[in-house]
């Protein structure tokens, strides 16, 4: 298989059509969750899902798992625990707010990366991605009112924020440690340590057993298999797909998360809408160069 550059910005080349395939997915697994927590608690879910994963990526990254090494284990740890934080507060969130909801804040990881940068490693923002962060945050300004109608942030948004920055992090994370690591053996680490927290948890905030249900098995079974070939999938596209234009593509992925949450029934009000798309901007501005002029005036001050 290979994957071959589309020749113009609104044709797709093979590899953008898998990014956009993923996107799909991505944005259809907030409803899967949610109904999930019908029957599970949150912490086992994320457990079984990622207990999963671990053990999908375990089989194809077997061959080279012997060469695991201590600063793989450690890489794979902490950016296990910033999933861990991530994924369960998404999955406490959903428990509050409708899917669609969930996955417009949640790509506010995007435009949260160069504040986290910022403050973790003094890299100040540029100003696309300051634009971003304004166009973002006044989306969730009004993503977050109540009923649409006000500014505030509920349980549920307040969770799904922080699973946010979370997520940031992790990013942050994967990318101090990218080149140093083998990126296979790293990624069942990181999805084991995931599981393994979700499950060691679970006695402490005094989460108890699920019954037995075949929506859980399905639901846990079929995304963790799922975030397992995203994994390789995205490994394997984005080898001939720039950062921005992968950028923009998985800005579509609450998109179809509110697509597939309104097929089945959610309904958000009109100014949380205009918050999506607001936030939606804020994803795709912040990832953009600035303009020519604007980079030329920079230039002759400099």
């Amino acid at each position: 298989m290979s994957a071959t550059p589309s020749a113009s910005p609104f044709a797709l080349s093979r590899s953008e059509a898998v990014l956009v395939a993923v996107t799909m997915i991505w944005g259809g697994t907030f409803l899967v969750v949610q109904n999930a927590l019908a029957v599970s608690g949150p912490l086992f879910f994320v457990g079984l899902r990622f207990g999963t994963a671990a053990a999908a990526m375990a089989m194809v990254a077997a061959p080279v798992l012997r060469g695991l090494t201590w600063l793989e284990i450690r890489a794979g740890a902490m950016i296990g625990c910033a999933i861990f934080l991530g994924y369960t507060l998404q999955t406490f969130g959903l428990q509050y707010i409708p899917s669609s909801k969930s996955a417009f804040i949640t790509a506010l990881y995007v435009p949260i990366v160069p504040l986290l940068q910022w403050l973790v490693l003094k890299k100040p923002p540029g100003v696309m991605a300051w634009t971003g962060i304004a166009f973002a945050f006044a989306g969730l300004a009004l993503l977050a009112g109540p009923d649409g109608t006000a500014i505030g942030l509920g349980y549920g948004e307040l969770l799904t924020l922080l699973c946010a920055v979370a997520i940031s992090a992790e990013i942050i994370l994967i990318g101090g440690f990218a080149g140093r690591v083998d990126a296979r053996r790293v990624t069942v680490v990181q999805l084991a340590v995931t599981s393994a927290l979700a499950f060691g948890f679970m006695a402490p905030v005094g989460e108890g057993l699920p019954e037995p249900s075949w929506l859980l098995v399905l639901s846990a079974v079929g995304l963790g298999l799922a975030s397992a070939g995203i994994q390789l999938a995205m490994n394997w596209a984005q080898r001939t797909v720039s950062p921005t234009r992968a950028t923009v593509i998985y800005a579509g992925e609450p998109v179809w998360a509110g697509i597939v949450g309104r097929l089945f029934g959610e309904r958000l009000p009109a100014a949380a809408l205009l918050g999506a798309a607001l936030i939606v901007a804020g994803v795709i501005v912040s990832e953009m160069k600035p303009p020519g002029w604007f980079r030329r005036r920079q230039s002759a001050r400099a």
